[in-house]
């Protein structure tokens, strides 16, 4: 695809926009005509974003949100839920088996395992008994389309973090089974199978890279149909997996490093890489990972505001953590009052010179760095959804279409936004299914 923005030279394209921003008239300022083009390509990015398929590669959960009497049918307080996909028109979510990294011995394989199992249950459980009118779960791109063209929501499946495998290589076939069509090696700290891109800060590598295990679990992914996410191994486990793998990978939720010096972005060697394997990157709508420097100057002040309010509402702030520790009513309950302390704080943010918050153009900018370096049959949308992903203009489901939207106004055409949105990721998958059979049945073959 030809790209059509003028972003070649990426630091002067972004050294103009203050001086572009200064220079623009404020709303109030344009002409009737202005204002009524702006109208219409509002209207022309819904009709497209309506037209399109949107799926979003990288959403957690926690299985207290998936039981008959407490599930996403409903409104829960979370990023990500039926009602707040369905108004936002995101059609796709990969609902994440998401295990923290731990001890590498039987028992903490065992608490793993049982973790893993639990969440593609309640995966399953709102699919097929709380909503299976209203989503149904893909294993395939035709399942992808026949979902979506039904009128229903998709689920998909991602698992981040082999570690609940193992030593056992059998379970990934077993979570394949399951419906896993991606899986991570490594989350942060090294896993069995490989090294962790948090070593690059603490140290703790021990493979070097991909251990003899994860060579193994390459090529049994490959062997499913099953894509290969690179988006928390290390550096030097990314570039083996890619010179191993036969199929192309996905990095499941990750952003430019170039724009972001984060250990969890990739880097230009990583994202070139990916893109001579044939692969795609789902650029991550997490603030710290979208813009280090501005969410930092930016949460500072939120944060001083506020505890400030919070002592005054004598209301005691545990954060993401601490909520963890809550039953279901506690939890409903504090975010009861936080919603009532967040009201406030924005409008008393809104007199105040507060630093301002990465935002959906932020996010885009990371889209049209990778478009311009690697191409755009290679570039995706996530959101990292109730993991510590959002950001402001995108910072729950419901607000999807403003993507969309700043893609619209950049000049993307609607075959690309097609591709960016869904294409390209259902694009690997169906590459990582056809490498499957070809191995598969090379196999009869030689056991013929």
């Amino acid at each position: 695809m030809t790209a059509r923005r003028p972003l070649a030279h990426l630091p002067f394209f972004f050294a103009l926009l203050p001086f572009a921003a200064a220079c623009s008239p404020g709303a109030d300022e344009m002409p009737e005509t202005a204002r009524e083009s702006e109208a219409d390509l509002i209207a022309r990015a819904r009709e497209i974003h309506d037209r399109v398929i949107t799926l979003d590669t990288h959403i957690d959960i926690n299985t207290s949100n998936f039981t008959a009497e407490r599930n996403y049918a409903t409104d829960l307080p979370t990023q990500a839920t039926l009602p707040k996909m369905e108004a936002g028109g995101l059609d796709v979510g990969w609902f994440i088996v998401y295990t923290a990294q731990g001890l590498l011995n039987d028992e903490g394989f065992a608490d793993a395992y049982a973790n893993a199992v639990d969440k593609f249950d309640a995966i399953h459980r709102l699919t097929t008994e709380y909503a299976p009118d209203r989503i149904e779960l893909a294993l395939t791109s035709e399942d992808v389309r026949r979902i979506a063209a039904s009128g229903k929501l998709v689920a998909m499946i991602g698992v981040e973090n082999a570690y609940p495998v193992g030593r056992e290589i059998s379970r990934i076939e077993e979570f394949h089974s399951r419906g896993a069509r991606y899986i991570s090696l490594s989350h942060t700290g090294p896993s069995q199978f490989s090294d962790a891109h948090s070593g690059e800060n603490d140290g703790d590598y021990l493979h070097d890279g991909l251990s003899d295990l994860g060579r193994r679990a390459i090529a049994e992914m490959n062997r499913l149909g099953i894509m290969i996410d690179i988006s928390h191994p290390s550096k030097a486990s990314v570039l083996q997996t890619l010179e191993l793998t036969r199929a192309p990978v996905v990095a499941s939720h990750s952003a430019a490093r170039a724009l972001s010096d984060v250990s969890r972005n990739l880097d230009d060697e990583s994202l070139r890489a990916v893109a001579e394997n044939g692969g795609v990157v789902q650029t991550v709508a997490l603030r710290s990972f979208v813009h280090t420097i501005k969410n930092a100057a930016h949460s500072e002040a939120m944060s001083a505001l506020r505890a400030e309010v919070a002592a005054e509402m004598d209301f005691e702030l545990i954060g993401r953590g601490g909520m963890y520790m809550l039953s279901d009513e506690e939890r409903d309950a504090y975010m009861a009052r936080m919603e009532e302390l967040e009201a406030e704080v924005a409008e008393r943010a809104a007199g105040m010179k507060i630093p301002p918050d990465v935002g959906v153009a932020d996010f885009v900018d990371h889209i049209d760095y990778m478009v311009n370096l690697i191409g755009i049959e290679h570039v995706g949308i996530s959101s990292d959804f109730d993991g510590g992903g959002g950001v402001a203009g995108w910072d729950d489901a419901s607000e999807t279409f403003n993507v969309t939207l700043e893609l619209v106004r950049r000049g993307y055409a609607e075959e690309e936004i097609a591709m960016l949105w869904s294409g390209n990721l259902l694009r690997v998958l169906d590459e990582v299914q056809s490498v499957a059979a070809r191995i598969q049945a090379e196999g009869l073959q030689a056991e013929d």
